[in-house]
């Protein structure tokens, strides 16, 4: 047990120094922050810009699609960059089986491709045309 807190100690200080640093901050901030409730304190704004309509817009599943078709493409260009990496002690056989992999990233690739997950452009214009005519 002590030998363990003699190893922890510094984490401990510092997780201590962290927290109070946090709470003095926050402490000044409230005693010297302005309280003032203006004309336009509560309004959203972006940019500078205020926002026109409500903050409530549906959108559609298909930016949802993009991202998941981003994370799995990603994560197989891992895979290709370790194979890369390892390419003269695979020899031949690992050659065939990056190209079997390829093969069929491409396979998917098309596939997405021909079913129209791929065309979000052309989904967004027609859910955002659908929701202005409500």
């Amino acid at each position: 047990m002590g030998l363990a807190l003699a190893e922890l100690w510094p984490i401990l200080l510092y997780f201590s120094f962290t927290v109070l640093l946090l709470m003095g901050v926050m402490l000044v901030s409230a005693i010297l922050g302005p309280r003032t409730a203006g004309h336009s304190t509560n309004l959203p704004y972006e940019s500078g810009i205020l926002s026109l309509g409500s903050a409530r817009i549906k959108f559609g599943s298909h930016f949802f699609l993009y991202a998941i078709f981003f994370v799995i493409f990603d994560l197989e260009t891992l895979f290709l960059f370790a194979w890369a990496i390892s390419v003269e002690q695979v020899g031949l056989a690992g050659f065939i089986e990056a190209l079997v992999f390829i093969l069929i990233l491409l396979v998917g690739l098309l596939y997405l491709w021909r079913v129209g997950a791929l065309s979000v452009v052309n989904r967004h214009i027609a859910n955002h045309s659908s929701m202005r005519k409500k």
